[in-house]
């Protein structure tokens, strides 16, 4: 097993390291070992394994990034894994002003193992979505879900949607017209895994095998697009369901967060 994960992570600091385009008004950069995207709700900043830099030069270009971030008046994620180098990086986010969001684990999957046919409840149904509407309830209800504005997601999913839409597949289950649960998968050109995002049901509908079914259905679009594994960055309430359908935990990755 020891071996698996060790593959498996491998392979994901191989291939998952960068970011996708996400189209529309932004655009992704880079500085040194880091790629940084501009223009989302908030900035990104992620990086290879091993940033290759050490003590005061890595102050430096933690710094840099708060403070290109502080010019355009804007918040700034930094994606770190718990197995990053050098093992001070979080230390330093720290001392630079980055707060630690919730930590969640990344955990990887094999499509063919997962996919089958999606089981609903009764009177609950299962389509993909690509109109702006239609990605704008998908925004009211991560709303209502997370309690705060997730207003920007709609704008999120529609530049993606527009921008590749071979490269995203977004579904909403749906129960007498309303939003219950929505989820998306999401592919990049050239790589051996698709990304599960999103999966939040409304709180009434929880335990019920929704969340289950929108993972079978896209590891069957993942296993028929011949996309071998599938990742996902789970939460606490979903790693415990993840690990049960077979996913392995290969590490954690957590946010840290400046604000100006």
């Amino acid at each position: 097993m020891d071996k698996l994960i060790n593959d498996l992570r491998d392979a994901y600091d191989a291939q998952l390291r960068g970011v996708t385009p996400p189209g529309g008004s932004t655009r992704v950069e880079t500085d040194g070992p880091l790629t940084r995207v501009v223009g989302w709700h908030r900035g990104f900043v992620t990086g290879p394994r091993d940033l290759g830099v050490r003590g005061e030069e890595l102050d430096e270009l933690i710094a840099r990034q708060r403070d290109y971030y502080a010019d355009r008046g804007e918040a700034v994620e930094w994606k770190t894994r718990a197995h990053d180098l050098p093992g001070d990086l979080t230390d330093r986010l720290v001392a630079a002003g980055f707060v630690a969001e919730d930590p969640e684990t990344v955990v990887i999957g094999r499509s063919a193992d997962l996919a089958a046919d999606p089981v609903l409840p009764e009177g609950v149904t299962l389509r993909r979505v690509t109109s702006g509407e239609d990605l704008r309830r998908i925004a009211a209800m991560e709303s209502t879900v997370w309690g705060e504005d997730w207003s920007w997601l709609a704008d999120d999913l529609i530049a993606r949607v527009e921008s590749a839409p071979e490269n995203i597949v977004v579904l909403v289950a749906e129960a007498g017209g309303e939003v219950v649960c929505a989820a998306w998968l999401v592919f990049k050109d050239g790589v051996d895994f698709a990304g599960l995002w999103g999966g939040s049901t409304l709180e009434e509908w929880r335990g019920r095998g929704i969340y289950r079914a929108m993972v079978a259905h896209r590891a069957q679009l993942a296993a028929a697009r011949g996309v071998p594994y599938l990742y996902v960055d789970a939460s606490a309430d979903s790693a415990p369901i993840l690990g049960r359908l077979g996913l392995h935990a290969v590490t954690t990755t957590t946010p840290y967060v400046w604000s100006p």
